[in-house]
């Protein structure tokens, strides 16, 4: 009666030896040499990079299946932005900053339309799973809060990135307008550092949302006002004092400064290589420190878990 078991019926049949051997630690070593794991030894002891990929891959197919609206037509939407404010500002060869007005405008457009476009990313995926129903599928697989953070915001910096490319590439039929790079450091980093931004309080929002009216909420009343008063459109010199403290305490200004001395080799963060500098350590460091609290914020399961 030892090498059997009871079936489903009742009756009793020979175990197989397959069967007994993997109960033994034979089977155990056998299984190891092998490749599988021991049973109750997780396979993820500290990072999931498949699973990471995965979610990651998820996110970009996402909205690249309707890249019309989630690339070009951000393209199409900064450029009309670029010939309205072209057309109404800058006529007469206005200069600002040393160069013509289009080619001043230019580099904050494209800042602009790919921190927007990072947000709308980021700020849908928790909360269109929470919606539909589907939010499981972001918490059931064996992936960490870091690893699930840094999905979301990967796929949203990739849109951002994209868009940002379509808008230049869009920019360069546009005449008046140069694109020339003078500091790709300041380019990149900036590029960079608004997408981080911008993905991260689009994942906090995500989280923080139940339905689309909140998502819409911060987008029309905190996202949209921060991006319109960064200094995209002016030199915030010519505010008065007072407008020009609230402007140095929004820190798309930042971005879209930061972004545009990469272009123009000018900003108005300061007078000096070192105030841009600066400021991208400042947008650094603020960037850390979201990320670490939201990954707080996601270990606790706030708005995600009952």
């Amino acid at each position: 009666m030892a090498n059997q078991f009871p079936s489903r019926t009742g009756e009793t049949k020979p175990l197989e030896p397959a069967d007994a051997f993997a109960g033994t630690a034979a089977g155990h070593a056998y299984g190891h040499l092998a490749g599988f794991p021991p049973p109750g030894q997780p396979i993820f002891r500290s990072f999931n990079s498949v699973g990471l990929w995965t979610l990651y891959m998820k996110e970009v197919r996402r909205f690249f299946k309707v890249q019309t609206q989630t690339i070009w037509a951000p393209a199409v939407t900064t450029l009309l932005y670029l010939m309205i404010f072209t057309l109404a500002l800058g006529g007469g060869g206005r200069v600002v900053l040393g160069v013509p007005f289009a080619s001043f405008v230019a580099p904050g457009l494209i800042a602009m339309g790919m921190i927007n476009n990072a947000f709308a990313n980021a700020s849908f995926g928790l909360l269109g799973g929470k919606i539909q129903g589907t939010i499981i599928d972001y918490l059931m697989p064996p992936v960490s809060e870091g690893e699930l953070l840094a999905a979301l915001v990967g796929a949203a910096v990739s849109r951002a990135i994209l868009v940002g490319l379509a808008v230049s590439a869009a920019m360069m039929f546009w005449p008046g307008v140069s694109l020339e790079v003078r500091h790709p450091w300041a380019v990149i980093w900036f590029g960079l550092m608004g997408a981080i931004l911008l993905s991260l309080i689009g994942v906090a929002t995500s989280l923080w949302a139940e339905k689309f009216d909140h998502n819409a909420a911060v987008t029309n009343f905190i996202i949209t006002p921060m991006s319109m008063l960064s200094g995209t459109f002016y030199v915030i010199d010519r505010l008065a004092p007072a407008f020009q403290t609230v402007s140095r305490m929004n820190p798309i200004f930042y971005v879209i400064s930061g972004f545009r001395y990469g272009f123009l080799g000018q900003s108005d963060i300061g007078s000096s290589n070192m105030a841009v500098l600066h400021g991208a350590i400042g947008l650094g460091v603020l960037n850390l420190v979201l990320g670490l609290g939201l990954y707080a914020l996601l270990r606790t399961g706030w708005k995600l878990k009952a």
